[in-house]
């Protein structure tokens, strides 16, 4: 295969997974996903451009019984200029990703003896992936060529996941090579010259986590969209079986259907939709709704977080009486998803994403792609589709009223109105999220670094690569604050103190410490415009949520459930003088909440004196003179704070600390940097200065306070860091 000299030759690295261009095993195990389909969708569409010459994409070759023969073929051809040349890498056998970085070198050798027996060298190296990245590395070091990297995934952020998970650092070392993949990602960030990514969030959420975070190199051009299989109803189109499926949950099946796609996730916020249609006669009259949330055989074997959102959804379909206006199938299958757009099309309905943070968004390119209109939550990728596509309306996702009116405006459309959005988004699709527009967007980056390659050619000397390190790690200290008394109240003092914040991001961590749930949280700062924080500590200390995608610490969960009985509790507390229980909605797994009148009920020595008397061990939590919390004795504000500063390595002395009432006394105890604002200057809290603690007490109120605080302990000192 030789390529035209006048045409660009890419080579796409991509060298863990099984990859082969038909039947790809996605899902096949933790390597064989996404990026496989990505990198051989993503040659193919180049192959398919007029301006590209030839295009190789090189992995690892695969010699193994336990997996198909196709992976240990030298070369497969994709089409007449795209092909898959599998290079040996360590053992023959398939091995994970984790296991290949001491053979990464002899890899690079072998890709360097097979690029310099072509006819010519490649005009750009695309690296997709740590491992890959590495390769990448070192071939530009010795030939000089422009290296372009796409991560998928990254180790920083990887790190935080599975430590939230409940892994050990010690495990992530010697079973991910944690450090060596963040180690190789650094350097690649350092030496390539574009960073393809597929959202602006990525960029700024993830990226900008990297000592060679240079956002001026990094580009969102987001992935194409597979416009074969994803399509609008056609009028000769066989009966899908997932027609009937449906049916059997509807009595009037032939109404427009709402259809919502996602995991069984609390975070997709699938719930907030069903009590949304529950409360809208107008909605049940004029279409049914239908919930796709994963597979089930029986909803007891799902993880708890999986089995709470079903369960809701089952109980809020009874609460409201749906029945009959409600499917909410099983089971269903990849190639099923395709033909639910299109019979929600068909119908003349509406796909919604109501989820409480979204960075990308691809079910609303697919349902676009189908010609279906879309009302989407008004965060993270939604808004650039919606933008684009201009085929439906953004969303507050905690605003029932809000996404029942875009719902019905969308379906009490005439059918001009209809047509004209499900036309606005095909349109969009092929325009900006194809592969056809991903290519030539593609290729309009490569070419400046393509024209320097040739200059260089001509001079025959490669040039050097030289590495700039910011001089400052990322979030080596952090500033934790509660919101409702710390950052509320005084508007005008909170868009400074959040640009202080913004200048900083790239070493100090921000964290807010709420009593409120997740959901009610999330309403808040949206209502005052505040930024999605890194951490989120909700209902008291018994929840932590990370940013950008509000990933839950399901080891914290794990750690926090030691020795908690909810069952007892409740039985030792209900019924006494002075204590009502909150609605439900302010209750939770692991927090049990009442309202209480000081004067008629027990004191808290009395409380916890009955509580240990039927052998439970918990935090009593009072606040406000009027809110009393029975939460995990392993769970506080303060403690959750320090199970973070202990994942994320940065020493309690580098943490401020913000509260305003009894809950927040242990975040300010102990090594922290503690304020207490001169609004809240709380009775709750004056116990810790006749115990001595250091305290800061500002003497302007509000997020004036914080930033008070943050002149008193020079706490931005040497945070400036180079870009």
């Amino acid at each position: 295969m030789t390529p035209d000299d006048h045409q660009p030759y890419i080579v796409l690295l991509s060298i863990h997974g099984l990859i082969r261009g038909h039947n790809l095993e996605l899902g096949r195990d933790a390597d064989t996903g996404g990026q496989t389909k990505y990198l051989v969708e993503l040659a193919r569409a180049l192959g398919a451009n007029a301006q590209v010459g030839r295009v190789d994409l090189l992995t690892r070759r695969v010699d193994d019984p336990a997996v198909s023969a196709d992976y240990a073929q030298p070369r497969e051809t994709l089409s007449d200029n795209v092909q898959i040349v599998r290079i040996d890498c360590g053992e023959a056998g398939y091995i994970p990703k984790e296991q290949l970085w001491d053979s990464l070198d002899s890899f690079a050798d072998s890709t360097l003896e097979y690029l310099k027996q072509q006819a010519r060298l490649p005009d750009i190296l695309h690296s997709h992936y740590a491992d890959a990245g590495y390769v990448g590395v070192r071939l530009t070091s010795l030939l000089g060529i422009p290296l372009v990297h796409t991560g998928h995934s990254l180790g920083r952020s990887k790190r935080r996941q599975l430590l939230a998970a409940g892994h050990s650092k010690e495990a992530l070392e010697t079973r991910y090579h944690i450090t060596r993949r963040i180690e190789a990602e650094e350097t690649t960030l350092g030496v390539a010259e574009r960073v393809i990514t597929s959202t602006q969030q990525e960029v700024q959420e993830q990226y900008a986590l990297y000592d060679h975070y240079r956002p001026e190199h990094m580009r969102v051009i987001p992935p194409g969209t597979d416009l074969q299989q994803f399509y609008p109803p056609q009028t000769d189109s066989p009966a899908s079986p997932m027609q009937a499926e449906l049916a059997r949950f509807l009595t009037q099946p032939d109404k427009p259907m709402i259809l919502a796609l996602s995991r069984p996730d609390p975070r997709k916020n699938i719930v907030e939709l069903v009590s949304a249609y529950g409360e809208s006669p107008e909605l049940q009259q004029l279409a049914n709704l239908v919930i796709v949330a994963g597979n089930r055989d029986d909803i007891r074997d799902l993880d708890s977080g999986a089995q709470e959102v079903l369960s809701d959804i089952l109980l809020t379909v009874d609460q409201y009486d749906l029945y009959g206006k409600v499917a909410y199938p099983k089971h269903h299958q990849a190639h099923d998803v395709p033909d639910l757009y299109r019979l929600a099309a068909a119908s003349k309905g509406v796909f919604i994403n109501p989820a409480l943070t979204e960075p990308f968004g691809l079910t609303l390119i697919e349902a676009a792609a189908s010609g279906l209109p879309i009302v989407a939550t008004d965060d993270g990728g939604p808004t650039d589709i919606i933008g684009n596509c201009r085929n439906g309306y953004l969303i507050n996702p905690l605003d029932r009223a809000d996404m029942a009116a875009k719902l019905l405006q969308v379906l009490t459309s005439d059918q001009q109105a209809w047509e004209t959005l499900a036309q606005q988004g095909l349109q969009g699709v092929r325009h900006h999220y194809s592969w056809q527009a991903h290519v030539e967007k593609y290729l309009a980056e490569l070419r400046p670094l393509m024209a320097r390659t040739e200059a260089t050619a001509a001079a025959e000397t490669p040039p050097p690569v030289t590495l700039k390190r910011r001089k400052q790690l990322h979030h080596d200290r952090a500033l934790f604050s509660d919101l409702d008394q710390n950052l509320l109240g005084k508007p005008e003092a909170l868009a400074p103190f959040l640009t202080a914040l913004q200048d900083n991001r790239r070493c100090v961590l921000f964290g807010i410490a709420t009593g409120r749930r997740l959901d009610a949280a999330i309403q808040l700062m949206k209502r005052h415009r505040i930024p999605l924080p890194d951490v989120l500590i909700t209902s008291l200390g018994t929840e932590i949520y990370y940013a950008p995608n509000l990933f839950p610490d399901t080891a914290w969960e794990r750690h926090i459930d030691h020795l908690w009985n909810p069952r007892i509790i409740r039985r030792v507390l209900d019924g006494l003088p002075g204590l009502e229980p909150q609605a439900k909605r302010d209750q939770s797994r692991f927090k049990i909440s009442y309202f209480i009148n000081p004067e008629i009920a027990p004191d808290l020595q009395q409380l916890n004196s009955l509580l240990h008397q039927e052998g439970q061990a918990v935090n009593v939590v009072q606040s406000f003179g009027q809110f009393l919390d029975i939460i995990p004795v392993r769970a506080s504000k303060g403690l959750a704070l320090r199970w973070v500063a202990d994942q994320r390595d940065i020493p309690l002395e580098r943490i401020l600390a913000a509260g305003g009432s009894g809950a927040d006394a242990d975040m300010l105890r102990g090594n922290t940097l503690a304020v207490v604002v001169a609004n809240r200057h709380h009775e709750e809290l004056s116990e810790l200065v006749q115990e001595g603690v250091n305290i800061f007490f500002a003497t302007r109120p509000y997020a004036d306070g914080i930033l008070e605080a943050i002149e008193h302990y020079q706490f931005f000192q040497s945070c400036e860091v180079s870009a």
